[in-house]
């Protein structure tokens, strides 16, 4: 059985207007500019919660468009040897592998603050 929609936000967020000059917001022009690595701060976390005390080390702070994000994982993956993921705006690295992380990251330009344990 279909869920039944019942708001704007079930309607895929889009709203009509009667305004004849209305344009919709369009997300494909504006293009989020990615900051250097020198002028980013990004945070090493260690943590097991919510993961059945599995452990993982995750980055959180950057700031610049998704492709860019998915790319830093991939080559955090690749160094650590390790698998992980990328799930909302933050880096999710299989162990605690945090000095490795952090020491690739400053290597890359990144200023790295190691956060908790």
């Amino acid at each position: 059985m279909a869920k039944k929609k019942m708001g704007l936000e079930d309607l895929g967020g889009f709203v009509f207007s009667t305004d004849k000059d209305f344009k919709p917001e369009s997300h494909n022009e504006e293009q989020e500019e990615s900051l250097a690595p020198q002028d980013q701060l990004l945070e090493a976390h260690y943590s097991s919660k919510g993961r059945a005390g599995k452990k993982v080390t995750v980055v959180k702070g950057y700031v610049g468009p998704q492709e860019d994000l998915d790319a830093l994982g991939k080559d955090l993956k690749k160094k650590c040897g390790v698998g992980g993921s990328v799930k909302d705006g933050e880096i999710i690295i299989q162990g605690d592998v945090r000095d490795k992380v952090m020491s690739y990251l400053r290597e890359l330009g990144y200023k790295v603050k190691r956060i908790g344990g």
